[in-house]
């Protein structure tokens, strides 16, 4: 069977030229009318439908205790730039996406390579409802229930050979459901990608809903990847296509700017991006917007005891 690479989607990140243009956003939440700019987001097409519901058990042991963040804000403050560099074009702009049908390959040095649809994709493993905190890049984060199964379960199934060290990530990229192509931002499809032990750390997520529904086209549906430590820099969604590979791939915002997007790209306090801090944070909803006390941000975004063992000895500003 032959698969059509038609590929896309971005990662939570803002390159300097987009991030310019996101003045009346931030004058509003300067404002404390946060959640008034917002609501004419609401109504569009996006956000209109009524959502199917996806049964999910909570994962208390990977489960914050934080309140989580308004449904409404989780869906309607987004990176999606196939669809618009504003926060707000996914949800204006997403109701074009066609989520069904929708295949994913699986590829590259894997025992079992094998094409799926999202049918089989969602009766692979227990669908789990898992809480993360999620900093968004530009110091803003929320506090989201995801619905999804550990990404390790699917690499098993399809058994990645001994050479296998990174798994690429591409996604869809379709210039006639996707507004948002016909910018040369970067060169699409957008391609995001992890060493093989964060990809097969529990943590990471193979994601297909939020909130117990399925996911709104706008926040990356119908699949799509969640790594909570490194939420704002490695957001594959609406993917397409998976493939293991013994070189690092070329990730898409890597290829931007690599001074301002690494490889690794980790939620670190210690270690600023060219242009903003990471040492703190403000919560997306939060009445006051930019007047919102900060919340110091943790390392590894308060995953640390799952994860930083995998990074061990490296030299975390070096390898950014």
């Amino acid at each position: 069977m032959v698969f059509i690479d038609k590929t896309i989607v971005p990662s939570d990140i803002t390159p300097k030229a987009v991030f310019e243009n996101r003045r009346t956003l931030i004058k509003a939440a300067a404002a404390g009318s946060f959640g008034a700019a917002l609501a004419p987001w609401f109504s569009r097409e996006a956000l209109a439908a009524t959502p199917e519901k996806l049964s999910a058990t909570l994962n208390s042991t990977y489960s914050t205790k934080d309140e989580a963040t308004p449904y409404k804000y989780v869906t309607s403050y987004n990176n999606f730039y196939e669809f618009g560099t504003d926060k707000s074009d996914p949800a204006a702009n997403a109701g074009s996406l066609q989520t069904r049908p929708w295949t994913i390959s699986i590829e590259g040095l894997v025992k079992k390579p094998v094409i799926l649809d999202i049918d089989a994709l969602l009766k692979l493993a227990s669908m789990e409802e898992r809480i993360y905190r999620m900093r968004c890049v530009e110091g803003w984060s929320m506090i989201i229930p995801w619905d999804g199964y550990s990404l390790s379960k699917l690499i098993d199934k399809v058994e990645p050979l001994g050479s296998a060290k990174y798994v690429e990530f591409i996604s869809l990229a379709d210039r006639k459901q996707m507004p948002g192509i016909s910018s040369n931002i970067i060169n699409w499809p957008y391609r995001e990608g992890l060493r093989m032990d964060e990809a097969m750390n529990p943590l990471t997520l193979l994601t297909f809903g939020l909130y117990g529904e399925v996911l709104p086209k706008q926040n990356g549906a119908p699949v799509r990847i969640v790594v909570p430590w490194k939420y704002g820099f490695k957001s594959a969604k609406s993917i397409v296509k998976i493939r293991f590979t013994e070189e690092m791939p070329k990730t898409s915002w890597n290829q931007f700017d690599a001074r301002e997007y690494g490889f690794y790209s980790n939620v670190n306090p210690q270690v600023d991006h060219p242009r903003w801090s990471q040492a703190t944070e403000r919560r997306i909803g939060d009445p006051k917007g930019m007047f919102a006390p900060k919340i110091k941000t943790q390392m590894f975004n308060g995953y640390a005891d799952q994860v930083a063992s995998m990074y061990a000895g490296m030299d975390l500003k070096k390898y950014y």
